[in-house]
């Protein structure tokens, strides 16, 4: 496993707060292939290079970055992929994470259903070893939490799941 590349933003504030808990604000993009042909319909995903884990694509919001702007250039970068936010599917908070350095942060997570316009999978920077696309019927080993942003991202509710 390698260490992932951080936003110099955060740098600067770890200068300033040293490993104290820092509250950030992500997103994760939920790309469907094909969502009217469920449960074939395909979800890109991407193996982590920190942990190995499966996951849709995740990232960091930059300072006034609009949400779904920042999942559509996650989506770009990390897997080569281009996508559209079509909804707002979950918001949730991620349990502190301490990292191997000992540095601690807590997540806002907004999960965004996104369509797919173009491109192929491809890695696109250090932060992940591989991606492509899954059936929805066929994922590769992932966390509970994973799989319900994916459920979200597909279930045709009209509005976002709060977890409480």
């Amino acid at each position: 496993m390698r260490d992932v590349p951080t936003p110099d933003f955060i740098l600067d504030l770890r200068a300033k707060i040293g490993h104290a808990p820092l509250w950030l604000s992500g997103v994760t993009a939920v790309v469907l292939r094909d969502p009217d042909a469920a449960p074939r319909t395909d979800v890109l995903l991407v193996r982590r290079a920190d942990t190995g884990a499966w996951t849709p694509v995740t990232g960091i919001i930059d300072p006034g970055e609009e949400p779904a702007v920042a999942a559509a250039r996650e989506v770009t970068e990390e897997a080569g992929c281009e996508a559209v936010a079509e909804r707002l599917a979950a918001v949730g908070v991620t349990d502190p994470i301490t990292y191997p350095n000992g540095d601690v942060s807590q997540y806002l997570d907004l999960t965004f259903r996104m369509r797919w316009t173009a491109g192929e999978p491809a890695i696109g920077d250090d932060e992940n070893t591989e991606c492509g696309w899954f059936p929805l019927d066929a994922l590769p080993p992932m966390s509970a939490e994973m799989r319900r942003r994916i459920a979200a991202a597909v279930d045709d509710r009209p509005g976002a799941v709060f977890r409480t």
